[in-house]
């Protein structure tokens, strides 16, 4: 053997060697020969969910159910011949369900489904169970609309998600707008997909329990440079980052989204033909720019919102002392919360107080035995927008 051929030798062992230990590396893949449906979750006839995980090395994995992390909602999962960890849970009711697993130590979506929530930092997945409001049904379907567009408030490039009525073109009559702002940690598709606004309007329509309207659910946070959340602790979230990102988020509300919509959609621009609502950080803004621009909007919602009781906004305090104002001017202004909540509780009480104080009209709602959760805000969407512009 010459030196060239030792060298190539010696180059396609140490190849050979090094593929060998790149595999060794590699996790585990399921056997092919095993049906993929034995490795994912599903939801089984009797509306229980059977939660897989494949993790052949783990030594424990546990499944977390639900948006409230409690003692309660963890399971050990158990670990059969192929390497699929899972646990069969209780059945259900109809409704869009919250999990994750734990494995030795580690947070994990179900790496089995696409079905994830919509947030900054993706950790959690969704199972939905039929039977609700929230699926799709054979109805006559309305438009997602994603708009990209120049924000001159924010200096930034931003976008927007639209849902517009079966049969809507431009040369429609002109339709009212319900602006809806999602919670802290989440994005717009969090509205779209978890809080499945486009099949509760698909449905409520169809059943004629809403009247024909746009929703648009615009981004509520500003990822401005001087608001950017995850520069705050979360103690002094609060007192900095949401009184700094309300205002910038105004500022982009009424000068950029509201033209927006107007240039580019046949609406009504009428206060009585514009809603405003958000749940939690979104329920702020909603009051913050309700209040701001009363004259604006006619219908105004916070659901479990962050409130002034914590979060001080001059122009909202300035409105609370003109109650005729606020009287003369909105159609309907709901506040809702789960009875339980322990993230805002006590800004809707503190809110609930000072709007009986100063006998400013409006529509209260408890979820009993509910926290902050999405299973107080959709039936609370679905109720609030078959309210409206009627």
């Amino acid at each position: 053997m010459n030196r060239k051929t030792a060298y190539l030798s010696l180059f396609i062992a140490s190849v050979f060697m090094g593929q060998n230990a790149l595999a060794a590396a590699l996790p585990a893949s399921p056997d092919p020969s095993v049906p993929v449906s034995q490795y994912v979750s599903r939801v089984n006839e009797d509306n229980s969910v059977t939660y897989r995980f494949f993790a052949p090395e783990a030594k424990n994995v546990s499944v977390v159910t639900g948006s409230i992390p409690v003692p309660e909602a963890v399971h050990t999962m158990t670990k059969d011949a192929s390497g699929v960890w899972s646990w069969r849970g209780p059945v259900l009711k109809p409704n869009l369900y919250e999990y994750y697993f734990n494995v030795d130590g580690v947070r994990s979506i179900d790496t089995g489904t696409a079905m994830t929530k919509p947030q900054r930092q993706v950790n959690t997945s969704m199972v939905l169970v039929p039977g609700s409001i929230l699926d799709t049904r054979a109805v006559p379907h309305g438009d997602l609309i994603t708009l990209t567009y120049h924000s001159k408030a924010l200096a930034s490039e931003r976008q927007i998600f639209v849902w517009t009525p079966p049969g809507y073109t431009s040369k429609s009559e002109a339709l009212p707008v319900l602006y809806f702002y999602h919670g802290f940690g989440d994005t717009g598709r969090s509205a779209i997909d978890q809080g499945r606004i486009p099949q509760v309007m698909d449905n409520l329509l169809a059943e004629g329990k809403i009247k024909p309207m746009l929703v648009v659910v615009p981004d509520t946070e500003a990822d401005i440079p001087e608001a950017i959340p995850e520069n705050f602790v979360p103690k002094d979230r609060r007192k900095a980052f949401y009184a700094l990102n309300a205002k910038a988020v105004d500022r982009e509300l009424m000068n950029d989204i509201i033209p927006l919509i107007n240039k580019k959609f046949t609406v009504r621009k009428d206060a009585d033909g514009r809603a405003l609502a958000g749940l939690s950080q979104g329920g702020y803004q909603a009051l913050v720019s309700g209040m701001n621009h009363l004259e604006s909007f006619g219908w105004l919602a916070t659901f479990s919102g962050v409130t002034t009781t914590t979060v001080q906004d001059n122009g909202v305090a300035a409105q609370f002392n003109n109650p005729q104002a606020i009287n003369q001017q909105l159609r309907n202004f709901t506040v809702v919360v789960g009875e339980k909540d322990e993230v805002t509780g006590k800004d809707i009480a503190g809110l609930k107080a000072e709007l009986e104080q100063k006998h400013i009209r409006f529509d209260y709602v408890e979820y009993p035995g509910l926290n902050h959760e999405m299973d107080v805000w959709r039936p609370a969407y679905a109720s609030f927008v078959q309210k409206i512009f009627k």
